[in-house]
């Protein structure tokens, strides 16, 4: 009897176990399993990654993060970035755009931007950091420039007879309130760092297409242009699709026939996540936390 049970128990350990390792292989083949319906097999090669950058830019970790991962797999051979935003926070741009720059100088893949419905401001910024940048002939892009924007509720204060009080340490320190106009002496320090990051976005565009300063500020007075208007002005190389883009960049990497397009895995939301407020780096919301009510910004507005 106690021999039976003895066999009975190994039986349900060694099939818990191949239960187990089955579950573990499936786990693994789904997690391999990305891109437009392809296995992300180790022993592929000629895969090119597809990046999405949507919405108002307001944080670069996530971008930053995929687009390493992409980095660090050997077969992925070559990256297109789908941009479809008018812009956002001024550090965030920068920061995807210094991403992608350190990206191909240290991976030596090339990346290639397509444009979609929008890439203007802080989005036309992100693309100067690819190789080559595609448009579409109706994309809205350029507005290349700075803005700052903030509410002033001081009469609404007033009519509703309280008053904001403020201690400082120097004449700056609140400057912006949201309860008082602004001194001639605060509009020129805000106006001072308008001028500074517009100059770095200037800039930037001058270095990565090539051109002179002067050239760029002509276009670079905050309006847009269309991918067409864009391509004869030199902000874009090449009026095309995102196919298109595909297949440049497929091109530019040396790889021959259809290539196979990975993308990054979709992250997923539990009960237990939004319970804990984890989910809040999968759900589309500003993560700018800041208390101050102005933000400066490279986006079309």
């Amino acid at each position: 009897m106690a021999q039976k049970r003895t066999s009975l128990l190994l039986v349900l350990i060694l099939g818990g176990g191949a239960f187990l390792f089955f579950i573990l292989c499936l786990l693994v083949l789904a997690a391999q399993f990305s891109g437009e319906g392809s296995p992300e097999l180790f022993l592929s090669g000629g895969q090119i990654a597809s990046l999405d950058l949507e919405g108002v830019i307001s944080d670069s970790k996530d971008f930053v993060d995929e687009l390493r991962d992409f980095g660090n797999r050997p077969n992925v051979r070559s990256v297109v970035v789908r941009i479809d935003s008018p812009g956002g926070g001024v550090a965030a741009s920068q920061e995807i755009f210094e991403a992608i720059r350190k990206f191909r100088a240290e991976t030596k893949k090339k990346v290639v931007v397509s444009m979609a419905s929008v890439a203007a401001s802080g989005g036309y910024y992100v693309a100067c950091g690819a190789d080559r940048i595609f448009a579409n002939p109706g994309t809205i892009t350029g507005s290349i420039g700075v803005i700052a924007e903030w509410y002033n509720y001081g009469d609404l204060l007033r009519w509703a007879k309280m008053e904001d009080v403020v201690i400082k340490s120097g004449i700056f320190k609140d400057a912006g309130s949201a309860t008082r106009p602004l001194t001639a002496e605060e509009r020129a320090y805000f106006q001072s760092l308008i001028d500074n990051m517009y100059a770095q976005f200037v800039s930037a565009v001058a270095k990565s297409r090539n051109m002179n300063e002067d050239a760029v500020r002509r276009l670079a007075d905050g309006r847009v242009y269309t991918g067409q208007q864009a391509k004869n002005d030199g902000l874009v190389d090449e009026i095309g699709t995102y196919q298109d883009a595909v297949a440049a960049a497929a091109k530019m990497a040396g790889i021959s026939g259809t290539p196979r397009i990975v993308r990054p895995s979709k992250k997923s939301i539990s009960i237990l996540d939004l319970v804990l407020g984890e989910s809040r780096s999968v759900l589309p919301m500003r993560r700018d936390r800041s208390e101050s009510h102005i933000r400066f910004e490279y986006l079309w507005r």
